[in-house]
């Protein structure tokens, strides 16, 4: 607690030195989104980038801007569909596989990353940007700022780092325009919705909308193939699920919607597979009974493709869980009238 009264004097102080204007942000004349949150670990920022991507990107020529978190590389990178995963970090990299029609970016500074995205002939044609991850990047002011929030991490009853994940006060989700509640339960009752309202007290200009995950079929990792979710209960199978993401307990709670023996491995956010992980990975699946299939997710897959030592019994039984959100409450429409109008307005 002490570390965190001390964390929150810091941030206090940056934030009080940007709201008086002693340190500078910049707008710009083109619409910027952007998307992220006052908590460390995982709100599901990459799929619901995914969903802005699908709601913009046939109207419009969107880039995506992102710090590259744990990337081997510097600077400002434009990702091609061959840039490894390595350079530009694992988001970044599975939006553009994903995309390869969108202009992803990294670069620690999202306001050189801005200015090089709008003067650079390849991509000075881009008329929306989104950034990841940018809520306490304070340095440029998005036209609309999103902030997500976890369902079951909620920001009301968490306490600033190190004591808790609050990366700052829950009095600065003042910025947001929109705030959404990622990763709902799909049978989440009016009273529930009331009871989360209630709790976060946002003002009359801030909308609020509820979110869940809604998954595909299961693809093959290494070679082409899908299983439907359905056939892991049908058949009984042995789930071995292998994560490196920021809530791997949220994760294996879905995992256990479609399937009912499911072994968790979890490795750190982002974490970067060795040797020896190949070694623990080809042991744990070894050991489960038949039939058996690997799981892993969308953000790990790249790690996990490029990792050397993984069996050809592994190999040929991992497949990929792909995620997608889906908005609750009947709030698609208003939420995507809101975001299209605001782009519209401001192209």
């Amino acid at each position: 607690m002490p570390l965190s009264w001390l964390y929150g004097v810091g941030s206090d102080v940056r934030n009080l030195f940007f709201d008086m204007g002693i340190l500078s942000s910049k707008k710009y004349e083109i619409p910027i989104i952007g998307v992220g949150n006052i908590t460390a670990g995982g709100t599901g920022k990459t799929p619901h980038i995914e969903y802005l991507i699908r709601l913009l990107a046939k109207d419009y020529k969107v880039a995506v801007l992102s710090r590259g978190y744990r990337r081997r590389s510097s600077g400002y990178v434009l990702a091609k569909t061959e840039t490894p995963v390595e350079k530009i970090g694992d988001e970044p990299w599975q939006i553009k596989q994903k995309f390869p029609n969108v202009y992803v970016a990294v670069d620690a500074s999202r306001k050189h990353g801005i200015e090089r995205l709008r003067s650079d002939k390849e991509t000075r044609d881009v008329q929306v940007i989104l950034l990841d991850d940018a809520y306490q990047h304070r340095y440029v002011t998005p036209g609309l700022n999103i902030l997500l929030v976890d369902y079951y991490r909620m920001i009301t009853e968490d306490q600033l780092l190190p004591a808790g994940r609050l990366r700052e006060r829950i009095s600065n989700k003042i910025r947001a325009n929109m705030v959404i509640i990622t990763k709902c339960p799909r049978d989440l009752t009016p009273i529930g919705f009331r009871v989360v309202q209630q709790a976060l007290h946002l003002k009359p200009f801030q909308s609020l909308f509820f979110s869940t995950f809604k998954y595909g079929k299961l693809t093959k990792l290494f070679g082409e193939g899908e299983m439907p979710l359905e056939r892991l209960r049908r058949d009984n199978m042995h789930v071995l699920l292998v994560t490196g993401i920021g809530n791997p307990q949220q994760m294996e709670q879905d995992m256990r919607k479609f399937a009912q023996y499911v072994t968790p491995l979890s490795y750190p956010d982002h974490h970067y597979f060795t040797s020896k992980d190949a070694m623990e990975i080809n042991n744990a699946a070894q050991k489960m009974p038949k039939p058996m299939v690997l799981v892993t997710t969308e953000k790990d897959a790249p790690r996990l493709k490029d990792l050397k030592g993984l069996n050809e019994t592994v190999r040929s039984n991992t497949y990929v869980f792909p995620i997608e959100i889906e908005i609750l409450k009947d709030k698609e429409t208003t939420l995507n009238e809101q975001i299209i109008n605001y782009v519209h307005k401001n192209s």
